[in-house]
């Protein structure tokens, strides 16, 4: 097999076999920055958006996008999700939404919890873009994920 699970031999595209893998707890946990001006911020955390709770908002998006990745992302298999949590703080930059997903079972969910702050990214810009549109989204990036053969993974700096 190729060094892309994905791929055969020959290059074609294919889910993969994970039947053969052993059942684990896991876990993943990811992160997206959103770039806000200081007054949007403010709004947001203080709850005073004309379209209302936004922060209740945005952590049941980023629940339905993690539940929603297999009819999002191709060749994601569908599992068993045990729990998500989402989280929004106030950072620097405007706001960061974590997202952490667990499961048991024989593949991981770091895909589940990459888009889980996507989806709530993109919800906390429906809410705020009618008092800002330069809102940024990114970096999207796994900070950790556990169980499994590979183990645990930490991203440095962090």
């Amino acid at each position: 097999m190729s060094e892309f699970p994905h791929l055969t031999d020959d290059g074609d595209v294919h889910m993969v076999d994970v039947s053969g893998k052993a059942v684990t707890d896991r876990t993943a946990i990811a992160e997206c920055v959103v770039s806000l001006a200081p007054a949007t911020a403010e709004a947001l955390f203080g709850g005073t958006l004309p379209k209302g709770d936004a922060l209740a908002s945005i952590r049941l998006a980023g629940i339905m996008g993690a539940k929603r990745t297999p009819d999002l992302v191709p060749l994601c298999h569908p599992i068993s999700i045990s729990g998500v949590t989402v989280d929004v703080e106030r950072s620097g930059q405007g706001a960061r939404i974590t997202a952490q997903v667990k499961t048991s079972g024989q593949t991981g969910v770091e895909m589940e919890a990459m888009t889980a702050v996507s989806v709530a990214a993109l919800a906390l810009y429906d809410m705020v873009k009618g008092v800002e549109r330069a809102v940024e989204i990114g970096p999207i990036r796994l900070i950790h994920k556990s169980g499994g053969r590979s183990g645990e993974w930490n991203r440095s700096g962090i």
